[in-house]
């Protein structure tokens, strides 16, 4: 009897409610946390959530996709701001290179991620740009996605979560004090 209600209990924790796009970031899969993100990184985590949060919103697909962009952006330099390291030569310091090349340097975790948004860097410019037709409605809608998963996904390797709230007393329960 045990078993059968120890095997119900797996079961239901597996079965579990699909992932949010604006959740709490403690539904997606779990990365170690290296170490507490400093105030500069989670102002930026910050920008990057009211970004996407605007993108939403946004009706034309060449702005909701630039916008949705730049919250991903924002995600990765939130990463290297906690991560990140100063170059050590006057050289490699006098060398430009975007964020989608470094992460991946900083956080091989986010590899996959980087290569994803650093491939749509070219078509964010032409949207910016206002050239019409640069993107869809349905590519605006898939990055929205991809950058929701993303920003939850950061936030979860920088960010302690937060403590829940302690129960309520009882008030039928004698004081323990």
């Amino acid at each position: 009897m045990a078993h059968s209600s120890a095997a119900a209990a797996r079961r239901r924790r597996a079965a579990g409610p699909a992932p949010s796009l604006t959740g709490p970031a403690s539904d997606v899969h779990p990365v170690l946390r290296r170490t507490t993100a400093p105030p500069a990184a989670l102002d930026l985590l910050a920008q990057a959530r009211a970004g996407l949060e605007e993108a939403t919103v946004l009706e034309a697909p060449n702005e909701r996709y630039a916008t949705a962009h730049l919250a991903a952006l924002r995600t990765a330099a939130a990463v290297l701001a906690a991560r990140g390291r100063p170059e050590t030569t006057p050289r490699a310091r006098a060398r430009i290179r975007s964020a989608w090349e470094v992460l991946p340097e900083i956080a091989p975790e986010l590899s996959e991620w980087s290569a994803l948004f650093a491939s749509g860097a070219r078509r964010r410019a032409r949207a910016e740009a206002g050239i019409q037709g640069a993107v869809g409605r349905r590519d605006a809608d898939d990055l929205i996605r991809d950058v929701a998963m993303f920003l939850r996904l950061v936030e979860r390797m920088l960010v302690l979560q937060p403590v829940l709230p302690q129960p309520r007393p009882d008030p039928d329960l004698p004081d323990a004090g």
